[in-house]
């Protein structure tokens, strides 16, 4: 096997199309938002992207059949403007390969005609929450205006770190390419599948892109997630409680 292997599996004319980003990171904040997407919307698959630089090994479907580790490209009609969006099960797991999928990702990007990239992911926050904002970073101060009036916050040395992985590659390697490339990160604890996050991210993407979905689905996930962070709470509550009764014995 190659180094990269595309394999084109469909290639529809699109409207003014964008690409979307949606990999696994922290929360899988931008993977949900991604995947969501795509069960809200009629979509078609364009491209699969196989590479030595994914891990050695094959997923097992729902009927028992195997499909090797890639990333897929799907096209999204909308009404104003058509999506790009790629996600998948795995980011690569060395720097070289973040370089080397990053660049082809942007290939498939320019052969269908997208200026604007869009990548979405998670901020670490190290706690659990009720409101989540939106964080951004952008490739010219004009992006920044139009996403600040979206709603997205714009802070001095966040995230903490910069942006890792494809979603900052997308940005930095893109704009070399010349894209216009933005990240829009949810806040999230860093701790949890975060589907809360995920959706205010999705909302930023409508307004900006003027797009509508449903959260039905999505709801579902962050009301099963609740349950295992009040789970969490309640037990750190506890082990704090122990701690407490610990000392009051030892000082006793």
């Amino acid at each position: 096997m190659d180094e990269l292997d595309i394999e084109a599996v469909a290639d529809p004319d699109l409207q003014d199309p964008v690409l979307v980003e949606g990999l696994p990171g922290v929360g899988h904040v931008g993977k949900l938002a991604a995947e969501h997407l795509l069960e809200e919307k009629d979509s078609e698959l364009v491209r699969r992207v196989y590479s030595e630089h994914f891990p050695p090994q094959v997923s097992v479907e729902d009927d028992g059949t195997t499909e090797l580790a890639c990333v897929e490209v799907y096209a999204v009609e909308l009404d104003d403007r058509d999506l790009l969006v790629l996600t998948g099960d795995h980011q690569a797991s060395d720097n070289t390969g973040h370089y080397r999928l990053t660049d082809a990702f942007l290939g498939i990007a320019e052969e269908f005609g997208v200026e604007t990239v869009y990548a979405l992911g998670g901020v670490p926050t190290g706690e659990l929450m009720d409101e989540y904002d939106v964080l951004g970073a952008a490739t010219d101060e004009e992006f920044v205006t139009e996403l600040e009036d979206a709603g997205v916050e714009f802070r001095e040395d966040e995230p903490a770190g910069g942006i890792v992985g494809t979603s900052g590659l997308l940005l930095g390697l893109g704009e070399r390419q010349g894209f216009r490339a933005t990240c829009l990160m949810g806040e999230t604890s860093g701790y949890l599948v975060d589907p809360k996050s995920a959706r205010a991210v999705l909302e930023v993407l409508e307004d900006v892109l003027d797009f509508e979905v449903e959260f039905d689905s999505l709801e579902e996930r962050a009301d099963d997630m609740e349950d295992v962070a009040n789970k969490i709470q309640e037990m750190e509550s506890q082990q704090s409680g122990m701690a407490t009764d610990e000392n009051l014995r030892y000082i006793g």
